[in-house]
């Protein structure tokens, strides 16, 4: 079975949205299993693909990650039901994370509180709305349905949705710390690690196995459990050239993306393998020695997870790139002959794929 690519778009980091239609409607003709939207505190995750949904064939919808503090799980179930019907049905993904408490405080007004419970609420109650067996209850340690708290007057109904939802859309976690990864094992579709690095199976793989071991069976078999990992894609004449072009971001990340003693993205890097490195990084970006902090990212990181060079140096790196146990790769790339290429060397674009048709939504309502 050929290796699954998914394509990543990095929208959220722009001071304007710029699509780029064309190279997302090649990934769907090259056969590429899903493109990825995110969010921050700027463009939302959601929108791009109902937008994607009319311009796109086959191709599955994915968020990579929607923040759970920015929604009610109803809202964000009601999303992908809507997202999901323009799309044809069977082609959303929703991948969930729980951001951090700079943003979910700052941003979102939201208490940071017990992310992991608040996860698990979120999850459960998504499934019972997708489900569409009964109207949504749930007692939850963080979330319960209907409210009842402080400022209730008591009416709140349980209800089903009105829409009948397809019963392919997926619900994936992010996560790097074993206790949310255990929960993504236990009750998610697929992963997408934060921190994998070349030996994520043996690094991750005891938090997977705790969840495995709790899994409900109403859920996909771990068998079709999805991994899907991420690498950057630039073909070049100057590997040392795009390093340093990258350096700058990636400590901003592992160094300033976060609170001391709450930064996801330095986690990440310190199970990469380099967890002095991301330490010291923070320590200087925190301590306003911002290129200090810059000139310490290490290229060997750099180069974890990413594919930089000539066509030829892609080629012979590849199969080395791609870590064991994933099951796809998120292709991280702006340049058109990076996609067509990597399609190549992941076999999709030979690979036989149903016809998805998408409802014609004017001529339904005429």
């Amino acid at each position: 079975m050929s290796l699954k690519l998914g394509y990543g778009l990095e929208l959220y980091r722009g001071a304007k949205l710029e699509m780029p239609v064309e190279l997302i409607r090649r990934c769907d003709e090259l056969g590429y299993h899903v493109v990825w939207t995110a969010e921050a505190y700027g463009s939302d995750a959601l929108s791009p693909l109902a937008y994607l949904a009319a311009v796109t064939d086959r191709i599955k919808l994915g968020t990579a990650v929607v923040q759970i503090a920015a929604r009610t799980p109803a809202a964000t179930a009601m999303h992908a039901m809507t997202i999901d019907a323009l799309a044809g049905g069977n082609r959303t993904i929703i991948g969930l994370g729980v951001s951090g408490p700079q943003i979910v405080e700052g941003w979102y007004g939201r208490p940071w509180g017990k992310p992991n419970a608040m996860l698990r609420d979120y999850v459960a109650i998504m499934r019972k709305v997708l489900r569409r067996e009964a109207p949504v209850e749930h007692d939850g340690s963080q979330i319960s349905l209907p409210y009842t708290g402080p400022g209730s007057i008591g009416q709140g109904k349980p209800l089903k949705s009105i829409l009948h939802p397809n019963p392919g859309i997926e619900i994936w976690l992010a996560s790097g710390a074993p206790l949310n990864t255990a929960l993504c094992a236990e009750v998610a579709d697929g992963w997408l690690p934060m921190g994998y690095g070349p030996d994520g199976a043996e690094v991750h793989g005891p938090a997977l196995e705790k969840g495995f071991a709790k899994r409900d069976p109403r859920e996909k078999p771990r068998d079709q459990f999805e991994i899907f990992t991420n690498i950057s894609v630039e073909i070049t004449d100057d590997v040392q050239a795009v390093l340093d072009r990258q350096r700058p971001l990636r400590a901003m990340y592992v160094g300033g993306m976060g609170s001391s003693s709450h930064n996801y993205h330095r986690d990440a890097m310190a199970r990469a393998g380099f967890a002095d490195e991301a330490d010291r990084i923070q320590e200087l970006f925190l301590a306003g020695r911002k290129e200090e902090a810059i000139a310490a990212m290490p290229d060997e990181y750099l180069e974890q997870g990413a594919l930089y060079g000539s066509v030829d140096r892609i080629r012979r790196r590849f199969e080395g790139a791609v870590p064991a146990g994933a099951t796809g790769v998120t292709i991280r790339t702006a340049q058109p002959e990076a996609v067509e290429l990597m399609a190549e060397l992941a076999g999709t674009r030979d690979q036989p794929r149903p016809n998805q048709t998408r409802p014609n939504l004017a001529e339904e309502n005429q």
